[in-house]
């Protein structure tokens, strides 16, 4: 039976509801960026300041607001909570899957905007993001936009037919990148405009008009809150701002280093199985205008999130997720092309399929087998004691738990195997509805168990603390834990937020401080006359000013 097109866009909002909203509180939010995001969140509503971006009560000139106020929405309707704070990227998952289907639907049809959406989907990283408390999907999503509608203005001006609303809609879309993630989405649509004309042999240039006419658009977004923030508190904010952005791609931020090829792995492996489909040989049937250009944009936008982030020296894992959409399209062309009979896939490329996805059938199989037998780790992590003890979580893994692992193993032979017969429809719905399967057992009973590992001891200390009149603050590492799961509340005193204060000046209210193992030594050397220690626990080191 043949959908509708209300029907079927009524079954993708349902569907992907299930998939993105469903457990999104299950597991406490993840230092850093999840904490960080959601406490800059919680942060606006204790001051009602919606304008300016805050951590601890002091200016947070790193990230704009955009992405925060959606948090502030969901916190005010939901409550400060894990869900809430990881709603609006469930919702931005709805959004891009319909946003994808009515794209591939006008460029192609129906059976290649299903397709498109099933890729989207079943690719890991993309379906892990949807369900994160990171910034990532919406600005990704505003970049998408903003080339998409460039694309469309490009191949109304061959048909001499310039609209200027389509080109206004790219503005839009840019400033709104530019509003929740910063300038860098901005760099990603010029960057891809000037790399298209660059794989176009110079064609694609349009009346000088039209790019002030954008530029001015962008400006009048962005204005919205640069301009407000300029007005109401000066330029120190935004100075700092774009200060910060230029650092993160000179200097390796927060440790966060790494080699050239990094980005170049991680959407190999991330984004299997679509990462080996964007490749395609055989004789392609003939690409309207509209189709053709906005190809090569996806081309063109792959490029350059390649080279800009194998360039920049901060090596992030979600630096280069704009890739996850010009991957997805190109595997869908793919997809399509071999289900139509107008191109081929190569037998290195099957072969990949089995290699990476023995890979994750290996990681989903291992883990639990890990888990049961924690023991194999310590010796390997002998030099760490803080990681040893990590390993000492309580954490119940049952076997049954390899069961998911093994039928992705299963799902993956069967598909390899399908490929090669050129059973193409069978091979890509058992590959990608499994990758969905997965994913989902990954999110849901993997992470709750990893999260016990690594930092649960810590966020439960400071979840006991909520409501107490008290400093609560960590010793030698940093964490955002303390000031969203204990509830920092805006009043405390300045010193407060040094450390060292807190060690040793005479308190008006008590302090609580937790250390990791590998810190304590050092710690209880310099101050261990004032501190008292209260236990220990995964690693942590739990203490109070006597």
């Amino acid at each position: 039976m043949r959908l509708t097109r209300f029907s079927a866009f009524t079954l993708i909002a349902m569907a992907s509801a299930i998939l993105f909203i469903h457990s999104l509180g299950k597991v406490h939010l993840f230092d850093w960026d999840e904490i960080n995001f959601a406490e800059s969140a919680r942060e606006m509503i204790e001051t009602k300041d919606y304008m300016r971006v805050q951590i601890n009560y002091e200016p947070f000139w790193e990230k704009p607001p955009l992405f925060f106020w959606m948090q502030v929405v969901s916190m005010k309707v939901f409550g400060v909570s894990e869900f809430s704070a990881r709603l609006p990227n469930a919702i931005c998952g709805i959004v891009t899957l319909l946003v994808i289907f009515a794209i591939g639907r006008r460029l192609q049809d129906m059976r290649f905007a299903w397709w498109w959406v099933l890729i989207h989907a079943g690719t890991f990283l993309t379906h892990l993001y949807f369900k994160s408390g990171i910034i990532d999907p919406w600005f990704n999503l505003f970049i998408f936009l903003g080339i998409y509608a460039l694309s469309g203005f490009l191949s109304q001006q061959l048909q001499g037919t310039r609209h200027i609303s389509t080109l206004m809609l790219s503005a839009l879309f840019t400033g709104m990148a530019v509003l929740t993630k910063g300038p860098v989405g901005l760099l990603v649509v010029l960057l891809t405009y000037f790399t298209y004309i660059l794989l176009n042999r110079g064609k694609g240039w349009v009346p000088f008009r039209y790019y002030l006419y954008w530029a001015l658009g962008v400006l009048a977004v962005t204005l919205v809150w640069f301009g407000l923030e300029v007005m109401q508190h000066g330029w120190w904010f935004v100075n700092e701002f774009f200060t910060y952005q230029l650092r993160l791609a000179q200097t390796k931020d927060a440790g966060h280093g790494g080699f050239p090829g990094y980005h170049f792995i991680v959407l190999l492996i991330g984004c299997f199985p679509a990462s080996l489909l964007i490749f395609r040989t055989g004789s392609q049937a003939p690409e309207a205008a509209r189709v053709a250009i906005f190809r090569k944009m996806m081309i063109a936008s792959l490029i350059v999130i390649l080279v800009v982030f194998s360039l920049v020296k901060t090596k992030i894992i979600h630096y280069s997720s704009f890739a996850y959409f010009p991957i997805g399209y190109l595997a869908a062309t793919t997809v399509y092309g071999l289900l139509t009979g107008t191109v081929r896939i190569r037998a290195w490329q099957t072969t990949a399929i089995l290699i990476i996805g023995l890979l994750w059938s290996i990681a989903f199989i291992g883990l639990p087998l890990v888990g049961n037998n924690i023991h194999w780790l310590k010796p390997l992590l002998a030099k760490d004691p803080f990681a040893v003890a990590n390993l000492q979580a309580d954490v119940t893994w049952g076997y049954h738990l390899m069961l998911p692992g093994i039928l992705f193993l299963s799902a993956v032979i069967l598909a390899t195997i399908r490929l090669r017969r050129k059973q193409y429809h069978q091979a890509f719905l058992l590959l990608f509805l499994s990758a969905i399967f997965v994913m989902q057992v990954l999110l849901t009973s993997f992470a709750p168990r990893i999260e016990q590992y690594s930092q649960h001891a810590a966020i439960e200390f400071f979840k006991s603390l909520k409501g107490q009149d008290v400093y609560v603050e960590t010793v030698g590492y940093k964490s955002y834990g303390p000031y969203f799961y204990f509830g920092v509340k805006p009043g405390n005193r300045k010193e407060s937020k040094d450390e060292q204060w807190l060690l040793t000046a005479d308190l008006d209210k008590p302090a609580y401080l937790v250390t990791r193992l590998n810190k304590k030594e050092k710690v209880l050397q310099e101050h261990g006359q004032r501190l008292e220690i209260l236990y220990e626990k995964n690693g942590f080191v739990f203490m109070k000013r006597k």
